[in-house]
């Protein structure tokens, strides 16, 4: 899996946006034509059958229903995934994908002439437990015995239009198309005990949200987001505190119905 190129053709940046995107595997139907490529990307490799992608689920629209049932592609927030689980946790397995980049790459596009400049090496770098805070916003389905979270590991080059303010151009500039190079590995939770799996692998104990944000390298709003995640799961146990912050431990032993 390590390495591995999604299946991409060329896209073709216009002046009012990204809009000709080609997938390999199909054409036709709904979202070929102006949708995201990343999330195009996603949902081609994930299902290559054209025809189980865009299913109609209960109300809602589906990404794939297939053999290993609904599998539903978020490439932003959850905020409005929470009424599609609703509906399709009872109708079938459910796996949701959300992509994170840890190797990213920043391509400058001429507006006028198309001109795409030189690729550079971004400085941002996304790991598995940036997907806490959208977790927070359905932890009360992750423990369904039919949800299941998928995260890819990315690699991406993201495209910006010479049209900001400052000499260069580049402030306030408009965000193209993120484009998906290749596929570095993938995270899997199944039973909420994998969820301590997103957790910095150097992360002491006991420890404060306070802790766990410098182990993670973000705000110490997205650490108790992951701190009242793993804790409202079960997986992590409060056994005091430090000042007026919890200090947290994980549950290491598994019982016998996880």
């Amino acid at each position: 899996m390590d390495g591995k190129t999604l299946q991409l053709t060329r896209t073709v940046p216009v002046e009012s946006g990204w809009d000709v995107i080609v997938i390999g595997g199909g054409a036709g139907g709904i979202g070929t034509l102006s949708e995201k490529a990343l999330h195009a990307a996603l949902k081609s490799y994930y299902e290559p059958d054209f025809e189980s992608r865009e299913v109609k689920v209960g109300g809602f629209v589906a990404d794939i229903v297939g053999e290993n049932g609904i599998i539903e592609i978020q490439t932003r927030g959850f905020d409005r995934l929470g009424r599609k689980l609703d509906v399709f946790l009872e109708a079938a397995r459910v796996t949701v994908v959300y992509p994170v980049v840890p190797k990213r790459g920043l391509c400058w596009v001429d507006p006028e002439t198309g001109e795409i400049f030189e690729k550079r090496k971004s400085p941002k770098k996304g790991a598995a437990y940036d997907v806490f805070p959208e977790l927070y916003k359905i932890k009360n389905q992750l423990m369904h015995p039919n949800f299941r979270l998928c995260i890819p590991l990315l690699e991406v080059t993201d495209y910006k239009y010479l049209d900001g303010y400052g000499k260069q151009k580049k402030l306030r500039a408009t965000r193209g198309e993120r484009i998906p190079e290749a596929l570095l590995g993938e995270v899997i939770c199944e039973s909420r005990w994998d969820y301590l799996n997103l957790l910095p692998e150097d992360l002491p104990e006991p420890f404060t949200t306070k802790t766990l944000a410098k182990a993670m390298r973000r705000a110490q709003t997205q650490a108790q987001c992951a701190a009242n995640v793993l804790y409202s799961m079960g997986v992590l146990e409060r056994v005091g505190k430090e000042k007026n912050a919890y200090l947290y431990v994980k549950i290491l032993i598994i019982p016998k119905n996880p």
